[in-house]
């Protein structure tokens, strides 16, 4: 069985520890897109993992994990990331594949990246680490990829630096390459667990362009990724947070107002601890937009939500959803394609009482409060997809389910 895990927001909504959690029971896991500006949280015990490249099922020590074909990989970054889980008492040689189809990250390209960024009018905050300069060659039929690196003639193209760089990891990075088809035909009668990179909302296609990763992150991208057709996908599952947060610029409809919402966003980000992972910068905050998450859902065929952060509510005496925007004084329900209408758009806001305990300990659904079941139920109603699981702390051991996914 195939179960996709993607993000349905924009990105940080807590992938890593649902792949984390879901991966005991996974044969093998795939990360299937995005480079080294992805960052996956992943806490076991009290301690923190921060993995950016590898795919998060790495931490189990007799599972093997797969960085697929639509995934740009830095040589540096994957290495260094790999020594410190050495370090740290993770065994991965013999573990860890790279998809030969894959494209390599050259350090050029990070100068270039953020050279790019700077010149826009209305630059769209990228990370600088050369995910959108490679995701770019490769569509201009410029890149390298890992098939790529035995074949004399194509890396005499290349510039003097670049191959002084692939020197230094080709042999390595050649130990691990394997072909993608050839893998994942030998897991058909298996569990494989697919890890998407940034969130729905931030998809090349059907996200809001050019606000937006270089790549695949919707569940389609599972497909080309691992290099199974699309009708080998069984499931796919779409994790969200209890609000919403974004890094860098493009619109968000449900941010908290600085002026009358400042404590409010102050609150979410610290005990949410809204800071990325990879680059350290503020997330911006706000309500839960359920437009948003409903759109996801719909674009990706979401088969079941799963819901993180949702303790981050405990304290207060209200939460409040979009439910709607409001857009040139008309109300819509839809997701708009364009940047300016959802610039324009003012959330119509729907408010729940709050249950004013800690969910820490719960670990069904029949335990938590009554006010975060309607909450819960609500958001199924509107999005039209049932919440799977449910998350209620940054622990592996918080979180739980509601149902056998790998039926």
């Amino acid at each position: 069985m195939n179960v996709v895990v993607i993000g349905a927001q924009w990105g940080d909504e807590g992938k890593g520890k649902i792949v984390d959690y879901l991966a005991n029971n996974a044969d093998a896991i795939v990360r299937y897109s995005g480079g080294a500006n992805a960052g996956h949280t992943i806490v076991i015990d009290n301690e923190q993992y921060a993995l950016h490249l590898v795919p998060s099922g790495v931490l189990y020590p007799d599972k093997k994990v797969y960085l697929g074909s639509g995934m740009v990989i830095d040589p540096e970054a994957l290495f260094t990331e790999l020594q410190m889980l050495k370090d740290r008492g993770i065994n991965w040689e013999g573990r860890v594949f790279i998809s030969d189809r894959a494209h390599l990250v050259l350090p050029r390209y990070r100068t270039l990246d953020k050279e790019r960024d700077a010149k826009r009018k209305k630059p769209i905050g990228t990370t600088g680490r050369g995910i959108g300069t490679t995701y770019s060659m490769k569509s201009e039929r410029d890149g390298i990829r890992i098939a790529d690196l035995e074949w004399k003639e194509k890396i005499e193209e290349l510039e003097d630096e670049d191959i002084t760089f692939i020197e230094k990891y080709k042999d390595r990075l050649l130990s691990m390459k394997v072909n993608m088809t050839a893998e994942m035909w030998k897991y058909r009668n298996k569990n494989v667990l697919m890890e998407g990179a940034q969130g729905a909302l931030l998809d090349i296609d059907s996200g809001t362009y050019p606000y937006v990763s270089s790549g695949l992150s919707c569940a389609a991208g599972a497909a080309c990724g691992a290099g199974i057709g699309p009708r080998a996908i069984d499931k796919v599952l779409g994790v969200f947070k209890a609000y919403s947060t974004r890094v860098g610029n493009g619109p968000m409809p449900t941010e908290f107002n600085d002026t009358t919402q400042s404590e409010l966003c102050t609150f979410i980000r610290d005990t949410g601890r809204e800071y990325g992972v990879t680059t350290g910068r503020p997330r911006r905050c706000g309500f839960l937009d359920l437009v948003a998450l409903r759109y996801a859902c719909r674009v990706n065929s979401i088969d079941e939500l799963v819901l993180t952060h949702l303790d981050i509510y405990d304290s207060l005496d209200t939460i409040e959803a979009c439910v709607a925007y409001e857009i040139d004084g008309k109300e819509t329900t839809d997701f708009p394609s364009g940047i300016d209408e959802l610039n324009r758009a003012k959330p119509v806001l729907k408010k729940f009482e709050g249950w004013k305990q800690s969910l820490k300990n719960c670990r069904s659904y029949e335990e938590l409060p009554a006010n975060a079941r309607t909450y819960v139920d609500f958001i199924e109603e509107f999005s039209g997809a049932h919440v799977g699981i449910i998350s209620v702390g940054y622990d592996r051991k918080d979180t739980f389910i509601r149902a056998n996914l790998w039926k």
